[in-house]
């Protein structure tokens, strides 16, 4: 690899000179008027950043704690080699945690620092050295370590605009916040899984302290095809890291209305179904056209739940699209939407397989197209996603956004065979993409007309149908979710899941209560649980209270409660 990697160099200097010479934006002058400054006290001074190459054991509560058993010594063990340096926003004094007000109910949430003035973008690499599907599988390590060495070597990580945190383990909480994992968490979750998400939550910290002005979680495994039931892996995800840190964000510092950007060449259609129902976060989806492309989904009907009509916001793009393409939908819609819903935060599920290299996707995009539209969608977070051109797309990609984040010139990044102008938008698809636009624009317009038309039509309970399919691990999935139309919140959902694997069959009932739900539907959906626990048609109940942020497992064959 390290022959391999040595003519993948930008040319020594190019940057370097570049990064010298102070060719800095001053991108806190250019935000846009439609982000919302949180009101509060302004952060410290971001912490010197120390190089340490290990990896957190011990830095946050494993899922194992609960329930120990035989493959944690050994996953524990290769944890340990992983290389990362610096001191993770986790490492506080006791006399600061004291003075720090608890997470809870009781106490109230945490209050986001003022980043105004704040220059620093922070960073995590955890490349997940002991997990791949297969050895040869195109998610695996070296997504990462091209692009680690690339950065490295070019001097981006001892720029005083940099700051590079270190990662720890999310806690089972965390997970139970977003998902149903079947039969639990550590049977989905693995250690790289519980590091991955953990490390957007390190950054999220960060962000909300003040120390950062935004930030960019280089991390796998990916995440964003995992949907609310985990039976297994689809789309090389088994948790979504964007929706966990979403909740986390929520429960921790209180924050509400969120913004989700997917430019992954897929679908994120496991982000879209975990938050269909919820009026408060506006997902945006641009990817290759679903009739072309896994997961076969994305289409601009699948506009969100009844009380979240127009929330959800696809835009499928014709195969071959390039840069022009892509930067046309993002100033004609995306940015114009994202104005109106005017987000507490944006953040950007940053993947990467629109490349026109990359070996799943037929799609045109360049390195200095995606740090353009990353500089131009401004996102308070970014956490990598899919991206599987190693050396041809990765490192030159994965540096753009960074020096765009950091409000650097990236003028000088650029693939060696990549030459302005040779890829061009068809007029065919020019006119397809204008379509698009023109559609989603008027859903947008008419979503409080379209959201009421629909609520119209239901009684108490919405209910819907899904067949969801997991390539990686061949399982087949039938569910019927319902949802409470209640009138004074946007309802619990429950979701009657059944699993067909090629040896047993799996059959779970989940109930989940939003976190801003009315007391009544709390009461109600704490019923419903209760109800189940003793149905013998099910294996595994379920309890997701967010409101409460209470989370309960129920295995009925050995009639036994988990509580995380």
């Amino acid at each position: 690899m390290e022959e391999e990697g040595k003519s993948m160099k930008f040319g020594l200097g190019k940057i370097k000179d570049a990064l010298k010479g102070g060719a800095e934006k001053n991108t806190e002058t250019e935000k846009k008027g439609w982000k919302e400054e949180t009101d509060s006290k302004k952060g410290k001074e971001n912490h010197n950043i120390e190089n340490v190459r290990s990896c957190p054991e011990n830095s946050a509560k494993n899922c194992a704690e609960i329930d120990a058993e035989k493959h944690e010594e050994t996953e524990h063990d290769r944890v340990g080699e992983i290389t990362m340096e610096t001191k993770t926003s986790e490492q506080k004094s006791e006399a600061e945690l004291k003075n720090k007000p608890e997470n809870g109910p009781e106490n109230g949430s945490m209050v986001p620092a003022n980043r105004t003035g704040v220059r620093k973008t922070g960073l995590i690499f955890f490349p997940a050295f002991d997990w791949a599907i297969s050895p040869t599988h195109p998610e695996r390590e070296e997504r990462l370590l091209y692009t680690r060495d690339q950065i490295f070597e070019e001097g981006l990580m001892d720029l005083p605009q940099i700051a590079e945190y270190k990662p720890r383990l999310a806690e089972c909480r965390d997970i139970a916040r977003v998902h149903f994992c079947v039969p639990d968490i550590k049977a989905q979750a693995t250690v790289p899984h519980l590091i991955a998400a953990g490390s957007c939550l390190v950054l999220a910290d960060a962000l909300m302290r003040g120390e950062v002005k935004n930030a960019f979680a280089l991390v796998r495994p990916p995440g964003h095809h995992a949907m609310t039931v985990a039976h297994g892996n689809r789309g090389f995800c088994n948790i979504n890291n964007e929706a966990i840190l979403v909740e986390y964000l929520r429960k921790k510092y209180g924050i509400r209305r969120i913004a989700i950007v997917d430019t992954d060449v897929h679908h994120g259609d496991g982000t879209q179904e975990i938050f269909y129902n919820d009026p408060d976060v506006l997902f945006i989806s641009f990817h290759q056209d679903g009739r072309t492309l896994y997961p076969g989904s994305g289409f601009m009907n699948e506009l969100g739940g009844p009380k979240a009509l127009g929330r959800t916001i696809n835009i499928p793009l014709p195969p071959g699209t390039p840069d022009e393409g892509i930067l046309y939908v993002l100033d004609a819609l995306v940015l114009p939407i994202l104005e109106d819903f005017r987000p507490e935060l944006v953040l950007n599920s940053a993947g990467q397989d629109n490349h026109y290299t990359d070996p799943l996707a037929n799609m045109r995009f360049s390195a200095q197209g995606y740090a353009k539209l990353n500089e131009k969608l401004a996102p308070d977070m970014a956490v990598l996603e899919g991206g599987y051109a190693i050396q041809s797309a990765l490192p030159y990609v994965n540096t753009g956004i960074i020096l765009a984040m950091a409000g650097l010139d990236y003028s000088c990044v650029k693939e060696p065979d990549f030459k302005p102008g040779m890829f061009v938008q068809a007029a065919r698809d020019r006119q397809i993409l204008e379509g698009v636009v023109a559609t989603q624009l008027e859903n947008w317009k008419n979503r409080d007309r379209l959201v009421e038309a629909e609520v119209s039509k239901h009684g108490k309970f919405y209910r819907r149908k899904k067949q969801i399919f997991y390539d990686t691990d061949m399982i087949q999935e039938f569910q019927e979710e319902t949802v409470r139309m209640c009138p004074d919140c946007q309802g619990y959902v429950t979701i009657d899941s059944h699993a067909h694997r090629s040896i047993n069959d799996t059959r779970i009932f989940g109930v989940s209560v939003p976190i801003y739900s009315c007391d009544s539907c709390q009461a109600e959906a704490g019923e419903e649980y209760r109800k189940r626990l003793n149905s013998p048609e099910y294996e595994y109940v379920y309890l997701q209270d967010k409101k409460a942020d209470e989370y309960r497992a129920y295995n009925t064959r050995k009639k036994q409660e988990t509580v995380y």
